[in-house]
Order: structure tokens, then sequence, then C-alpha cells
């Protein structure tokens, strides 16, 4: 799995032959197999909101962009009301965006998404999220130069006077201290210096990580579609309260990532309190292995050396869902304090078969304080395993199961 850089060969017009890097043949597609061209660049979005307030979007069909469907940084206050990023199915259309649907990156205040509609992405219907920046040098004890470690972040104005930056170490992802900010100053396009109030923690040093605490936003998520997409469904990162609810999920990977990094794509943020109840899962959910695709919820924060002593996200419970399963992995969760799965519906599903490296239900790394329990279970799920992995048995308890059990 994953993406593969082919060798492609015009022979004539119409005709092209795909070779793999070691030069073997692509696998022959069978006749009628639609092959779908992606550029590799991502262009301007469709739409694009910056430093806005209070904006409003609703009833709106977006079919086509060559970037991000709608991309918003750092606005506040944002309602997407009957957005539908889906394919022109008047003209047999099968992609609708070259990337995610709904990109909210550095935004604050509250955010809802409701009555929306998504299919044919080819990234994430929904992501919300910071940027963590790596400081690249200490200029004295209340200045830092800091640099943006992807260049689709460069020349954003990551941070204004007033607002609060967290102190990350970066091989842990444990925020050590908080700082308020007093003046931002830019150096070049992928560099800038941040300079606060008060001297940093004596710790910091080069190669930790700064986040905007300010710009993460409350999300409301509800009575959304979202249909066959490349990748996940709803992709959250916001330490704002966060609700999930009402919604149905048909997504080829993960329903719904809870992630977190300050490594490779510095999307922040560590969440503190998340709901999702009364969605439904169907059966395409989890069916292709893209990245970070352990379950069909994926709690996968990318943490070089997790500590089960500093939990990254917190405070996460999962009620009152469907989930129509085909496969085992129903929960992945890392490094969380306070995770619940109760009262959800599980239901077997045989329209595929199971095909995912995880052969338990639910697994648990560096995890504390869960709740697993009330569960009905229809039809013979696959899904019956828990497995701890740096995790206490002690800090998980089973309420009134019957389905769950505990490797050995």
């Amino acid at each position: 799995m994953g993406w593969v850089r082919y060798h492609a060969e015009a022979l004539k017009k119409g005709v092209v032959r795909l070779k793999e890097p070691n030069g073997k043949p692509v696998p022959y597609p069978a006749a009628g197999t639609l092959l779908v061209l992606r550029h590799s660049t991502r262009e301007h979005a469709g739409m694009f909101i910056y430093h806005s307030e209070g904006v409003k979007m609703e009833h709106i069909n977006v079919y086509q962009t060559g970037g991000l469907g709608v991309l918003s940084q750092y606005s506040k206050d944002l309602t997407f009301n009957d957005v539908n990023l889906i394919p022109n199915a008047a003209k047999n259309r099968v992609l609708s965006g070259h990337d995610d649907g709904l990109h909210l990156m550095g935004c604050s205040g509250q955010v809802t998404i409701e009555n929306c509609r998504f299919a044919g992405l080819m990234d994430d219907p929904i992501n919300i999220h910071g940027t963590c920046s790596r400081i690249v040098k200490v200029l004295s004890p209340t200045r830092l130069q800091c640099r943006f470690m992807q260049d689709m972040s460069e020349g954003m104005e990551w941070a204004r006077p007033g607002e609060t930056a967290g102190f990350i170490e970066s091989k842990t992802m444990h925020t050590f201290g908080k700082g308020t900010i007093t003046k931002f100053e830019v150096v070049n396009k992928a560099e800038f210096i941040v300079e606060f109030s008060e001297p940093v923690p004596a710790v910091l040093k080069e190669g930790n990580v700064l986040e905007n605490l300010s710009c993460t936003p409350d999300a409301e998520i509800r009575n959304c579609h979202f249909g066959s997409c490349r990748a996940r469904g709803v992709l959250v990162s916001t330490p704002g309260k966060v609700v999930i609810e009402d919604n149905v999920f048909e997504s080829s990977g993960s329903a719904i990532l809870i992630a977190g990094d300050a490594n490779y794509w510095f999307e922040s943020g560590a969440v503190k309190d998340v709901t999702i109840r009364r969605n439904e899962f169907r059966y395409p959910c989890n069916s292709s292995s893209y990245q970070f695709c352990e379950a069909v919820i994926s709690i996968d924060p990318e943490i070089p050396e997790p500590d089960v002593r500093y939990p990254y996200h917190r405070n996460i419970r999962i009620e009152g869902n469907t989930f129509h399963l085909f496969d085992y992995p129903i929960l992945y969760a890392r490094s969380v304090d306070g995770l619940t799965f109760m009262d959800n519906k599980l239901i077997r599903n045989t329209t595929y078969q199971p095909y995912h490296y995880r052969k338990e239900g639910i697994t648990l790394e560096y995890c504390r304080n869960v709740r697993i329990g009330r569960n009905q279970v229809e039809g013979d799920v696959l899904g019956s395993k828990v497995k701890l992995d740096h995790t206490a048995r002690g800090s998980v308890k089973f309420v009134k199961n019957n389905f769950f059990k505990l490797v050995k």
C-alpha cells in the first residue's frame, strides 16, 4: 500500500505503458477500470478564508478543486451548513477535489460544520489542526528563532501579541511550559522570531517546538455524510471542545483520526475534550490501508518516544454509536488519559473480507483511565480482543462487558 512513483511511457496517442520503479510491469487492470491521474502539487484552494471572523457558508456545491476545497486560516467563528464537496454526477465525474475538503488551520472561536456531504476527495473531508514550528535558535531568555517545517506553512503569520504558545519536547510530545507572546517578527518566509513576556523554561533547547495554543477552536460536526474519499473521514487535532455527532461515515480509511505531530506534518495539537456519539460507521470504513488507519476510529499521534507519564490526548468519549464491522480493528488509541468506549452497537458485516494486520478489536498503547462496557453485539463480530501495550491492566475498567476480552 502507499504511493508508488510509476514510470510512464507514451506509446501512441491514448496509450500509456506504466512500469514500477524496478522495471516490472504494473498489474494489468481489468477492462473498464477507471485510472485516476493526480498531480503531486497542491495548487490554490477553491475558496480561501483568511484572518476573518463570523463567516457563514451555506447551500454550496463544490464539484472540483485543484487543491484544498475550502481553506481557512487564522479565522474565528466559522459556520459551514449544507456545503457539499462531491463529484458532479451529471458529468459522470468520480473526483471532487485534489486534497482535503474543509481544511482549517490556526482557527479559533467556534467552528460548526453541519448538513454537509463529502465524496470523491483525494484526502480528508475535514481536517482541523494548528501548526507546530521548530525552535532553531535561542536568541535570549525571551527570544526564540523558529522555522516552519512544512513548505506549505511558509510565509504564514504564525502568532500575534497576546497569544499563548506551548513549549513541546518533540520526542515525547510533552508540553513542558507556556508563554505569552509579545512580538512576532518575520526573518524570511521559512523562519520567524517570537518574543515572550517572561523568560522561557530553562530546560528549553534548540530542536523543541512551539504550538500556538490561542489558535485552537471548539468544533461541532453533525448531520454530515462522509462518502468514499481517498483517505479518512474527519481528522481533528485541537484542544478545544469537540463534538462529532449524528453523522454517517463511509470513508475508505479510518472514519475519525485524532492525530497530533511535531516531527513530520507538524500539525498540532493535543485534544482535551472530545465526544463522538450517535454516529453510524458503515462497512466501507477502514477498507483501505492509508496512513494512520489503524482502526475505524484511530487515535494516533506521532510520538517517537511515548511516555505513559505524559499522555498526549485526554478525555475522549465514544458513546452510543453504531459500527457495521467487516474486519477486526474498531478502536486504536495511543497516549490517551481518559478514554471511554461505552453503549455502542457492534454489528457484523460480511460485504468485504477481513484484511487488516491488526486482529484485535481495541488496541491501547500508553493509555490510562480507560472504560469499556455496555456495548451491544449483533452477529459474529470479529474484534473481541483487547490488546494492551505499555498500558497497565489496572488502568482499564470493564463495565457490564460480555464481549471484549483482554489478550493474555
